[in-house]
This record gives C-alpha cells, structure tokens and sequence, in this order.
C-alpha cells in the first residue's frame, strides 16, 4: 500500500487535531478542580454556546457559566475531581468534530461532611477557532451517583444510591 503525501499529511492533521481536542478537555477539567475560572471560560467559544449538564440550568454563553461555576465551585471545603476516559472523538469537518467521554467525578464538601461520586457521559461539539480547538456545545447526563456522610468518628454512611436511569 502506497500512500501520498498528502494523504500521510491529512492522516497527521486529523491525529493532531484529535490530540488537540484531548487537550482541550483536560485542560477544561483540570482547571474545575484546581478552580481557574478564567481558564475554564477559555475553553468554550466566544459567542452563543451551548452547556447542558444535568441537574444545572442551560447556559448559552460561556460568562453565565463561569458565574455560576465561581459560585458554586470556587468555594472554600469543595474540592472536585473530574477524571474523563474513553474519548470517542470524531471529525466531521476541517474545524468541527464531536466527542463522547465518560466522566468520573467526585466533590468532597468539607462543611456539610459529605463525599458526592458521579459517573456522567458528555457529548460535545468543537469548532476549531482561529486555529484553536474551542468547545460549543457540552451536554452531560448522570448514569450513577454515590453520595456519603462522614461521621465525625470517620464512619461513613450512604444517603444516596442512585442506578442509572432506564434507557
């Protein structure tokens, strides 16, 4: 099997863009836990936008995210963790593509005592803007969720065991 260089060069470009968006969403992911809000706002697009995620209400533009996101997870005794596996990521144009991750996702609440596990599934949609892969659309649905007390002696005990909803 022969191959042209410019199909060895198109081969290359879709690797790195693929590269890029796995970047993107670690950098996105990395900066919830570590509470950068401005980095976070830098991984959407500018403009109308697109974030849906479960039991949060739909934002249609980055700045209303990132408010509430200040709000909610830039607070002292919340600490999250959000590891993605599993991209499925697909490029369906020069500068779209669409991805599928599985989230694990913990927040330790410190004052009320409590441990929240998540495992989520996003689908998103990227643009590449001026040469920069940037997300557009982040949707995500619970599929199980684990939420416990800790005593103060350091037991613990489960409030809430959720199963995934019936498909």
């Amino acid at each position: 099997m022969s191959l042209s260089l410019e199909d060895l060069a198109a081969r290359l470009a879709a690797l790195e863009d693929k590269e890029a968006i796995r970047a993107l969403k670690a950098r996105y992911l990395r900066a919830c836990d570590l509470k950068q809000p401005d980095v976070v706002r830098d991984c959407f697009a500018p403009g109308n936008i697109r974030i849906a995620y479960q039991n949060f209400p739909e934002f249609t533009d980055r700045d209303a995210f990132v408010d509430i996101y200040r709000e909610m997870g830039c607070q002292p005794g919340v600490y999250d963790i959000h590891h993605a596996t599993n991209a499925e990521i697909e490029l369906t144009g020069a500068d779209s593509a669409t991805g599928k991750w599985a989230l694990n996702f913990r927040t330790i609440l410190t004052g009320p005592r409590q441990i929240v596990r998540l495992a989520v599934e996003y689908e998103d949609v990227y643009a590449k803007v001026e040469g920069r892969w940037l997300s557009v659309e982040t949707v995500s649905h619970v599929t199980s969720m684990l939420t416990e007390q800790v005593g103060e002696d350091g037991s613990v005990t489960v409030l809430a065991l959720a199963e995934p909803p019936a498909a």
